[in-house]
């Protein structure tokens, strides 16, 4: 059992190896084609939000008090009626986005440096603060373009962004991957 045990995070780091492989794969189509990227991140968030807001309706329905039904139908026909916006009026919609997308890139790299902060010791913690550098960078350098540049700006941070995630998820797999393999854990077990 003991065995067992100390394979779970072995097994685990290969699965985010993996994963981490594949985002910066998928980072490398999205850089190539960031038009296309930009006008798909919008109607994936569009058609989430229009399937958010059905959701919402129906779920409004099973509330007991008047009062929760009306916010929840509220936030509903919110969701609904911004989803269809997006996807009605493209253009305006990744100008929108592209604001939006800037301003959680900013969020973003102030939580991964928190995290970094946090974890500053451990052998993962620099490609922490890595991708929060990077991630508060990208922020300011949508912010100082927008709106002008927000044709091709999504896709192409959106493509860095999950880039530098995906290099990070790598190197932390990889440092996961060989502590698993160390004597200290394996002796442990």
């Amino acid at each position: 059992m003991n065995t067992a045990i100390a394979a779970i995070p072995q097994r685990m780091a290969k699965w985010s190896l993996t994963w981490a492989l594949l985002l910066i794969v998928l980072s490398l189509f999205a850089l190539t084609i960031p038009l296309i990227t930009s006008f798909g991140a919008l109607v994936i968030i569009g058609w989430l939000l229009v399937f958010s807001g059905v959701t919402q309706a129906l779920h409004a329905f099973h509330s007991k008090v008047v009062g929760n039904i009306l916010w929840k139908l509220f936030v509903a026909t919110l969701y609904f009626v911004l989803g269809m916006y997006l996807l009605t009026n493209q253009l305006v919609g990744i100008t929108s986005l592209t604001l939006i997308l800037g301003i959680f890139f900013l969020a973003e790299g102030g939580i991964d440096l928190a995290a970094y902060i946090k974890a500053w010791r451990s052998d993962a913690s620099l490609w922490i603060l890595v991708e929060a550098l990077a991630t508060l960078i990208l922020g300011v350098m949508i912010l100082r373009q927008w709106p002008s540049d927000s044709l091709w700006a999504i896709g192409t941070l959106v493509g860095i962004g999950m880039l530098t995630t995906g290099i990070s998820r790598l190197m932390i797999s990889l440092a996961v991957y060989r502590l698993s393999e160390s004597p200290r854990l394996q002796h442990q077990a």
